[in-house]
Order: structure tokens, then C-alpha cells, then sequence
């Protein structure tokens, strides 16, 4: 028995160290890294079909929401200062959720009945920013992030700020986001995140990492949508695709998340420092 338990573990060993092996682990600590959201999205799609009784879908995504968050604290899964950095993001969320659904904007809206909510916003939807700000800050312990030829930490952070504010004047003035995605192609140009998933260290470049993970932010909204959770105007006689402006603003707006999450990180890190 012994045997065959050894046999079995040296045949695994040699499938990981293959690029199929190494690809399939690569999958699965980035599921693992993003499990916050892959919960929440199962929390979307199963309220879509099944009708839970008592409370409306938002008030049970709400619940669902809190119901992760504390799961993932309670075994230890995100750190306290994970949250507080999640936390932030939910709130940055939370205000352009408010902006973008008043009524005289209406970019979206929330085609539901809630009671836990906040004027035209249900509150789970803040745990929806909440999710990319999860992902990130996971996948920076679960991979063991890091960078070369991160540009000024001031620059990006101005950068963050005029990408919010674009957000906003843009329905009044002119939108500047290609600009804005000329700054981030010029401050991030050079830089390469380097990441474990295995024994080696592997390397992309950070803008083609941003790319990607707004893809699959943009493919989990397809999803988020079909089922109604919310809809964009072109959406509500009948479902049509995500068109890919949104993948940029997704983009962007990961950006964002992407910022605060480095500054809290870098300040975490100098503080541990003096500490020490």
C-alpha cells in the first residue's frame, strides 16, 4: 500500500513539473485567490433560479455577502488588513454605484425590490467592487507578488484619483479615458510582476496582467446581467451582451483597486520596518 501511495505521488510530481501540470495549478491558485468572488457569483446565479422566501434577492445577496466575508476571517483565509483594505474599495464603490443610478444619470440600474439598501442601491452591490479588491489582494500572498520598475508611487496615486473623477465628469464634460489609458500604458509600461504558483518564478507584464483580469471581471458582469441583477438601459427589453467600453471602464476602475491595495501594502511594509 505504501508503495503505491509513493508511486502515485511521484506520478504527480511529474505531471506538475509538466507545462499542462504547471498550467492546471496556475488555475487553480488563481480560483483560490479569487474565491470571494467565485462564491458571490454562485450566490447570483443560484438566487436566479431558486426563490428564496421571506426576504427579496438583494436583501439574501447581502446576506450571502456578509456571510462569506466573515467565513473567510473566521478561517483565516483574508487577513484583518485584507478587509479593511476590501472595505475601502466597497466604499469607493458604493459612491459611484450612487452616482451612476440617480436618476437623472442612470448608467444602470437595480431592476429589484430591496429593503437593505441606500436610496437606488441595493447594498450588496458594493461587495461586487469588494470581489476585485479580494482577488488582488489574495493573489498578491497566494502567487507572492512582485515588481520591477514600479513606477512613482505619488504618480500612480494621481493617476487613481483622476481615473475616479472621470468616472463622474465625464457625463458633463469630455470623457478623458483614452487619455487615462495612455497615462497607465506610460507609468506602467516597464513594469513586470513576477509570481509563484510552483517551485519557479514567472513573470508578465503588469499591463497585460490588468488586461486580463478585467477580462474576467467583464465576462463575470455577461454573467451578472443575463441573470439581471442589474441592467444597462440597452439591456432592459432585451439581453444583449456587455459591449467592451465596459471592459475598459472595468479596467480602469480595477486600476483603481489596484492602487489603493499597493499604497496600503507599501505603508503596511514600512511600518513592519520601523517594527523591526
Amino acid at each position: 500500500m505504501q508503495l503505491k501511495i509513493t508511486d502515485a505521488r511521484q506520478f504527480l510530481n511529474r505531471i506538475r513539473k509538466t507545462w499542462v501540470g504547471s498550467f492546471g495549478v496556475f488555475v487553480i491558485k488563481q480560483g483560490w485567490a479569487a474565491l470571494f468572488g467565485g462564491l458571490l457569483l454562485a450566490g447570483i446565479i443560484v438566487t436566479n433560479y431558486v426563490d428564496l422566501p421571506l426576504l427579496a434577492r438583494y436583501d439574501w445577496l447581502f446576506i450571502w455577502a456578509i456571510m462569506i466575508q466573515a467565513g473567510m476571517l473566521l478561517f483565516r483565509l483574508e487577513k484583518p488588513h485584507e478587509v479593511l483594505t476590501i472595505l475601502l474599495f466597497h466604499v469607493v464603490g458604493l459612491g459611484m454605484e450612487l452616482f451612476k443610478t440617480a436618476p437623472g444619470v442612470g448608467s444602470w440600474y437595480y431592476p429589484g425590490d430591496a429593503v437593505i439598501r441606500l436610496w437606488t442601491v441595493p447594498l450588496f452591490s458594493g461587495f461586487m467592487y469588494a470581489a476585485v479588491g479580494s482577488y488582488i489582494a489574495r493573489a498578491w500572498r497566494v502567487l507572492h507578488l512582485r515588481f520591477t520598475h514600479y513606477p512613482n508611487r505619488w504618480l500612480t496615486v494621481i493617476l487613481a484619483l483622476l481615473i475616479y473623477a472621470n468616472f463622474f465628469t465625464h457625463h458633463y464634460i469630455y470623457d478623458f479615458r483614452w487619455l487615462l489609458f495612455a497615462a497607465v500604458a506610460l507609468l506602467y509600461c516597464r513594469t513586470w510582476v513576477y509570481f509563484t504558483f510552483d517551485i519557479k518564478e514567472h513573470r508578465m507584464p503588469l499591463l497585460l496582467g490588468f488586461g486580463l483580469i478585467a477580462f474576467f471581471v467583464w465576462l463575470a458582469e455577461n454573467i451578472a446581467t443575463y441573470t439581471e441583477v442589474w441592467l444597462y438601459p440597452n439591456q432592459v427589453t432585451e439581453w444583449q451582451i456587455v459591449g467592451l467600453q465596459k471592459f475598459g471602464s472595468w479596467f480602469l476602475l480595477m486600476i483603481i483597486n489596484f492602487i489603493m491595495i499597493e499604497v496600503l501594502h507599501h505603508l503596511r511594509s514600512e511600518q513592519q520596518k520601523k517594527i523591526t
